[in-house]
């Protein structure tokens, strides 16, 4: 991916004093779709510097996708303090979802690593634009079972195959036999892709790169 493509940005989060520090690459498509890429825990050094979310922009850009990925509060450059909480990360969540939706004209995803993607689907089921999900490594405590059960569009899970916090087989049971909800895993790899990462990079575009839902 080319460095010239990545444009800094600011992100505001409404009705506080905190602005995020987040990076925007815009879509292959004239009317692109978008997608907003959180990171793993800030309490454990997740931040938009993960390999997987480098790995999911690449994957959004190849399939023609303009992306977003972000820093939670408190990491970084980002304002205001660390913060594992649920409330914090939604609010986070929901301000990059709100620049992408006034920076793109299509459809949008809510994608996420881990405690990103816990996040990206507790928001997803109020925005009206997000017509699809993409959860790598969700941790099955932390994933909210109502709120994919309820979203409307479709939704592709992806774990490694070695994974204890997210076991493929769970992910599995999760998704049923909606065929909305499609679950991949990536041999060899855990629930950080120190393997595996191109395969991941590989199932993402390919899945973004499917027909999309009008």
């Amino acid at each position: 991916m080319a460095h010239q493509e990545e444009k800094p940005i600011t992100i505001q989060v409404p009705e506080s004093e905190i602005v995020l520090d987040g990076i925007f690459i815009r879509g292959g498509d004239p009317q692109p779709a978008g997608a907003v890429l959180a990171p793993p825990h800030p309490l454990y050094g997740g931040s938009m510097t993960s390999p997987v979310l480098g790995e999911l922009a690449y994957a959004c850009r190849r399939a023609g996708y303009a992306s977003i990925r972000f820093d939670w509060r408190g990491v970084g450059a980002s304002a205001g303090a660390l913060s594992g909480e649920p409330a914090d990360a939604d609010a986070d969540y929901r301000a990059a979802l709100a620049y992408l939706e006034e920076t793109v004209p299509g459809p949008l995803v809510a994608a996420g690593y881990s405690f990103g993607a816990a996040a990206a689907l507790r928001v997803a089921r109020l925005h009206p634009r997000v017509r699809r999900l993409l959860l790598v490594a969700p941790p099955l405590d932390h994933l909210d079972r109502s709120a994919l059960a309820a979203f409307r569009g479709s939704a592709l899970l992806v774990a490694g195959e070695r994974d204890a916090l997210s076991p493929v087989a769970a992910l599995e049971a999760l998704a049923g036999e909606d065929p909305r909800r499609r679950v991949e895993r990536v041999a060899e790899a855990d629930h950080f892709f120190g393997a595996g990462l191109s395969a991941l990079g590989r199932v993402a575009a390919g899945w973004l790169g499917a027909p999309r839902e009008p």
